[in-house]
């Protein structure tokens, strides 16, 4: 499908390996604050990139250092709603020394890309350049408009990126009605004859909350039955260890169906243990999206060993189903007991949107024609993205970076983890399938 570049003879496919590469050694590293060295090299690589091919880059900065990227193409019908292709450009924090290459490296070795970000996700960022950089290059214009975001903050809910844009710079996004990010349109193989492609439909929603007790402080010799230590540890334990109830959403039982379907047996999802175990490294990814979800992940409290302090605290990355947040937060409050302060430290809402309509059969379309035993389906993401802030400007949104990845590559385990990597193949299969995806769209 891509074609050669008239000029320089430089394919999207030529390309994708050594954008990918380029952008995961530059080092975005997001802390949740402004101590990291930001996205605004990125930010500069990637105008530089796009304006060499024709295309007149904006950057915004909404903080000293936290820069996103945005530009628009004039599609051959401008009269058509547009459509937003959107991708952070922030990683989480690495550890070097965990790593088997350096996660700022970019190395290439056993068939993949390495490094921080690798997935999450400068590989999609990659293939939307080469995409868009090949195409310009030769003249091809898409169908309707696209615009382009390549954005900051991400990995810390999208105040100096996303919504920034959206509630600073509405005006950027004129026209588009739909859009495509990240975490979907990665594979899992079901047997020689089927390959499933999960487009996400529908993302949790988040509530990362502190907890906080307030006891009675004292000598750490002496009784204390006021201990706060010990009634935020107690309470904790309580959340870290509770059974949420199974809710299943259209999303969720959508693709159960599908899944149900490609396995050859009826799944319950009141009994899913059976079912996860044929999944694979997706299991965990599949698995959190029948259910709310609340992880404690930080603890804080006391100064000096002999000293039980007044006030003991923890965080708790909490998640919840489209059309249950309210369900949630009061479990929460059940399970913690009227001792703990709850307060969110950040917040966001849920989203689910029909597997339906032009932009779906053009996935389709497009994973068919690189991959003959592809089958688009929907699911629901545990985590959350970018969408939720273009959800507010009524942008219908899915997570769709095709990747045609090998069957035993752990690709949840690659968010976040050790030695995150991308098969070389699976990058230039996802400018294949985006280029297509583009004309059909």
């Amino acid at each position: 499908m891509s074609q050669t570049d008239p000029a320089k003879g430089v394919t999207g496919e030529d390309e994708v390996v050594d954008l990918c590469r380029e952008l995961i050694r530059i080092d975005t590293s997001n802390y949740g604050d402004h101590s990291g060295p930001g996205e605004r090299k990125a930010a500069e690589y990637v105008a530089e990139k796009l304006a060499e091919v024709g295309l007149e880059p904006q950057i915004f900065e909404s903080h000293p250092g936290r820069a996103s990227t945005v530009a628009r193409i004039e599609g051959e019908d401008p009269s058509r709603p547009a459509l937003l292709i959107h991708g952070h450009t922030d990683v989480v924090p690495a550890n070097a020394d965990d790593w088997t290459h350096h996660p700022f490296s970019g190395e290439i070795a056993d068939g993949c890309v390495w490094g921080r970000g690798a997935v999450d996700m400068k590989d999609m960022d990659a293939m939307t350049l080469a995409v868009v950089r090949e195409r310009m290059r030769s003249g091809r214009k898409p169908p309707r408009d696209i615009v382009l975001a390549f954005l900051a903050d991400e990995e810390a809910g999208g105040t100096y990126g996303a919504k920034h844009l959206v509630h600073r710079h509405p005006e950027l996004f004129e026209g588009v009605t739909e859009a495509i990010g990240e975490v979907g349109g990665f594979s899992f193989t079901v047997n020689e004859k089927l390959r499933l492609y999960l487009v996400e439909t529908a993302e949790k929603g988040m509530h990362w909350m502190r907890l906080t007790v307030d006891g009675t402080a004292g000598h750490g010799s002496m009784t204390n039955d006021d201990n706060a230590i010990t009634e935020l540890c107690e309470a904790v334990a309580r959340l870290g260890r509770h059974k949420w109830p199974v809710r299943v959403t259209k999303t969720v039982r959508a693709f159960l169906d599908e899944l149900s379907d490609a396995l050859g047996t009826e799944l319950d999802p009141e009994d899913m243990d059976e079912t996860l175990a044929k999944l694979g490294g997706i299991a965990r990814m599949i698995g959190t999206t029948l259910r709310n979800s609340a992880a404690p992940t930080q603890l804080g409290a006391g100064y000096k060993v002999n000293v039980i302090p007044g006030q003991a605290t923890a965080h708790v990355d909490g998640r919840f189903l489209p059309g249950y947040e309210e369900e949630f937060l009061a479990d929460l409050d059940r399970i913690l007991g009227p001792r703990v302060r709850r307060e969110d430290v950040h917040s966001d809402k849920a989203l689910e949107t029909d597997f339906d309509g032009r932009l779906v059969d053009a996935m389709q379309t497009a994973l068919s024609a690189e991959d003959p035993i592809a089958r688009a389906v929907p699911y629901m993401l545990s985590g959350g993205t970018d969408a939720k802030s273009f959800d507010d400007l009524g942008i219908r949104c899915f997570g769709f970076a095709p990747l045609k990845l090998p069957p035993e590559l752990d690709f949840a385990g690659m968010f976040h983890g050790v030695d995150e990597r991308v098969p070389v193949d699976g990058l230039t299969f996802g400018v294949r399938v985006l280029d297509r995806f583009l004309d059909a769209s």
